[in-house]
């Protein structure tokens, strides 16, 4: 493989005068976390820090660096898109990416012919971007469901495991698309994708990959990924089946006047269908403030499944096939040619016109933070399945550090995705330290993080109702104003351990659009709300979320 390089922010050889304001941000966020420079070099995590380190008994925390990526990219491998690795890598390195995965979609030709010719090109691009971390990748249609992220760590077999993963369990290919109530099929169907995610962790477990994760994509866009197959996915490889998009791509796509008078941001924009499960509501299928409604609504989906005790992290991304207001199209076919025999599209063309599309480029807009000890491939995999994770639109803010502590230890304490074991009564502190932006995003705004809210919601084990999509003792129980703070800051938070375990997560906003959540301002006073059909400047409407923090309550 190419001799990676650190990113210019955490080189100790690029001058500071070289770096723009962000990357001055991001410098001095790692110097402060200690990494900087030899203490950040490239390699592997260990397993200990890929199993959250000694936070699971009550011990600290490393300190960390938070690496900015997405993990939802298409190029010319997948139909439905039209750009190059070089167009997509280049774009990213402008908007600040450190990692990205390209997760092509399933197809016959994408198995039998563009698989391999892809991993030539990534081996390519990994050459050309020696300051990216770049993944191959496949988005997996889900037997009776929706999509997935799936990606390996670098090695010699990361696409022979992608392919004999896509030829054997992909729902398109194998027609195992049925997932209606009911319906002869739809239980075969769901228990593939189960026995497709025990493969992958099989595959991991026997050191054919060094490592791979799952990540469901854009979970309420179509309604039909019923919250037990959620439970399901995850219950059978937790350590692969690590989460969600908590935001979907497609973001720029009710931008006004530019696709219709009824688009929706994430394209969510479809109404039940018999493939639904029937207990969601019509309201699940928009987003609410750019994120998916599974994640918005305070005391939902997400929280029920955090409040069985497991992780389950979000993402966000840009799924990136067609950038809005970009003048590229899709090449013309050669006699005789099309994607299921060649497995590729024809390179784009520059038109000079707008061409449609509702994406945004990886890392214009959509962001995922993961938090990381060292600089590389393992080392972001480890922190995504540690669930170090944050996710910002709009490049709301440079930084995020939380950390949950005992008042009575002098210790770091736990961090995102980790555990706190603790007594009854006992007093702990939140800290949640806060760097603001500090350069105008790509769309020239310079953002300002208004609000943090604190959401805190009980952790009662598993749930009996395995379609159950409620947490009636989540909601938000502090909000603290931070209008006008500029740099970095810590707001400290009192929490106290009562007689059950919980869990504590945070969100935040630019302060523009505010309402009562779905499940009533009791629960969340001030949450994210649906746009205006056609009305959606994402922009103007940017909000940052967090993975929980668990506290365990031991008696």
């Amino acid at each position: 493989m190419t001799e990676q390089q650190l990113p210019s922010w955490a080189d100790p050889a690029v001058s500071p005068a070289d770096l723009d304001a962000q990357g001055v941000s991001r410098r001095g966020l790692l110097r402060r976390a200690g990494l900087f420079g030899a203490a950040f070099a490239l390699g592997s995590a260990t397993p200990a820090l890929a199993a959250s380190g000694r936070s699971r008994f009550g011990g600290d925390d490393p300190h960390l660096a938070y690496l900015v990526g997405d993990h939802h990219v298409h190029s010319v491998y997948s139909h439905d898109a039209k750009y190059t690795f070089s167009q997509q890598a280049r774009a990213a390195a402008e908007y600040g990416l450190d990692w990205m995965v390209f997760n092509e979609h399933s197809n016959f030709g994408h198995a039998n012919h563009g698989a391999k010719l892809e991993h030539a090109e990534i081996v390519k691009a990994r050459a050309a971007n020696p300051r990216q971390l770049i993944f191959q990748g496949l988005e997996w249609y889900i037997p009776a469901a929706e999509h997935c992220t799936v990606f390996a760590a670098p090695g010699p077999h990361e696409t022979d495991l992608l392919t004999q993963f896509e030829l054997a369990y992909d729902g398109k290919l194998l027609g195992y698309t049925e997932g209606s109530a009911g319906a002869a099929d739809t239980a075969r169907n769901e228990a593939h994708a189960v026995k497709a995610i025990k493969w992958l962790a099989e595959q991991r477990r026997s050191g054919y990959v060094d490592d791979v994760l799952v990540i469901a994509n854009h979970p309420l866009r179509l309604g039909i990924d019923s919250p037990h197959e959620l439970r399901n996915w995850r219950d059978a490889a937790p350590e692969i089946m690590i989460g969600m998009e908590g935001a979907p791509g497609a973001q720029g796509a009710a931008i006004p006047g530019w696709r219709g008078a009824t688009s929706i941001r994430g394209e969510y924009e479809n109404k039940p269908s018999a493939q639904s499960w029937a207990g969601y509501p019509a309201e699940a299928y928009v987003t609410y403030g750019g994120f998916d409604w599974a994640t918005a609504t305070v005391g939902g989906l997400w929280d029920s499944m955090l409040a069985e005790g497991s992780l389950y992290s979000i993402t966000t991304n840009s799924d990136n096939h067609r950038t809005v207001f970009d003048t590229w199209k899709n090449g013309d076919w050669p006699a005789g040619q099309n994607f299921d025999n060649t497995g590729k599209l024809p390179d784009p063309v520059n038109t000079d016109t707008p061409q449609p599309g509702s994406d945004f480029w990886p890392g214009e807009f959509s962001r995922t933070h993961v938090g990381v000890t060292r600089y590389g491939y393992r080392s972001v995999m480890a922190g995504l399945r540690a669930g170090r994770v944050w996710v910002d639109h709009g490049h709301l803010l440079d930084g995020l550090d939380v950390r949950v502590k005992r008042d009575c230890d002098p210790g770091r304490g736990v961090t995102l995705g980790g555990r706190l074991r603790v007594r009854k009564g006992e007093k702990l502190t939140l800290y949640v330290t806060v760097t603001s932006a500090s350069r105008p995003n790509p769309q020239g705004i310079l953002p300002e993080l208004a609000h943090v809210d604190v959401i805190r919601g009980a952790v009662r084990g598993p749930v009996a109702d395995r379609d159950g999509w409620r947490a009636p003792d989540t909601k938000v129980v502090r909000t603290r104003d931070v209008s006008g703070r500029k740099g970095t800051y810590t707001l400290r938070i009192p929490l106290t351990a009562g007689d059950e375990s919980f869990y504590v997560r945070l969100r935040g906003s630019d302060g523009n659009r505010h309402g009562a959540g779905y499940l009533g301002a009791a629960i969340d006073p001030h949450g994210p709300i649906p746009h205006e059909p056609g009305n959606g400047d994402p922009w103007a409407d940017t909000w940052f979320y967090s993975n929980p923090v668990f506290v365990d309550v031991t008696g």
